[in-house]
Parts: C-alpha cells; sequence; structure tokens
C-alpha cells in the first residue's frame, strides 16, 4: 500500500500544481491485471484495484483543468529482476495468452507514450490492458 497507493498519491501531489497552472497535463498510472483477473497475492491484487480507483477518481476531479489521468495494467512481465521460478511461471502461463508469450517492459512504453500525448486529450479515467490478450473485457 505504501508504494502502489501512497506513492502514487505523492507523485500526483508534487505535480498537479504546475499542471494545474499550465491548465494542461498527463498522468499515467501503473496498475496491473491481477485484479481484473481475480488472481496474484490478495494484497497485490487490492493496491492495484486501488490504483484503478484512484485513478478514476482523480480524473474526475482533475478534468475540468485540463489534465487528464489513465492507468495502464501490464501482464506478467519479465525484468532482470525477474527470478528463475518466476520466470518458469510465466512462461508457462503465456499460453493463456492471445499472443503466446510473456511481456517486456517495452511493451507499455506505446500505451504510455500514447495515454501521454496530445491525441489522448479525450480520453480520462480509462484503464487500458496492456498484456498481450490475457483478459479480455
Amino acid at each position: 500500500m505504501a508504494v502502489n497507493l501512497r506513492g502514487m498519491f505523492l507523485c500526483a501531489r508534487a505535480v498537479v500544481p504546475g499542471m494545474r497552472s499550465r491548465a494542461y497535463g498527463r498522468i499515467v498510472n501503473v496498475s496491473s491485471g491481477t485484479p481484473l483477473s481475480g488472481t496474484g497475492a490478495l494484497h497485490y491484487a487490492t493496491s492495484k484495484a486501488g490504483v484503478i480507483g484512484f485513478t478514476r477518481t482523480l480524473a474526475r476531479e482533475l478534468g475540468p483543468s485540463g489534465i487528464t489521468v489513465n492507468a495502464i495494467a501490464p501482464g506478467a512481465t519479465l525484468t532482470e529482476l525477474t527470478g528463475t521460478e518466476e520466470r518458469r511461471r510465466h512462461e508457462e502461463g503465456a499460453a493463456t495468452r492471445a499472443i503466446p508469450r510473456v511481456g517486456t517492459p517495452q511493451d507499455a512504453v506505446g500505451a504510455v507514450l500514447f495515454l501521454s500525448s496530445p491525441s489522448a486529450g479525450f480520453i480520462t479515467g480509462q484503464t487500458l490492458v496492456v498484456d498481450g490478450g490475457r483478459v479480455m473485457r
């Protein structure tokens, strides 16, 4: 909760005044697919569900100031910190995706760039799932 929710709150609190003064801003939070699929550790899924609620509420509060707030929900992602056992589980789960591979950090880049761009100026309060088609809604 301290990292996944309080950290986002503190970051938003730091950047919103400047965005309000410019009447423009883009906030993109990072949630997870776990609260959408009901899988994973309870404390993690709960904190990431909180990110989605935080994103939606903040979007309503900041919309009149010209600021959009969205989230991405990546699926299982391999990084240099992924351990051997976790990597094995991720790779086994890849078969459940429409795109049958494990994600990488680069897979989320396009979504973040789009939501941060002027092209997404009328999109707010949304959660974009970036998981290769594991969770479809």
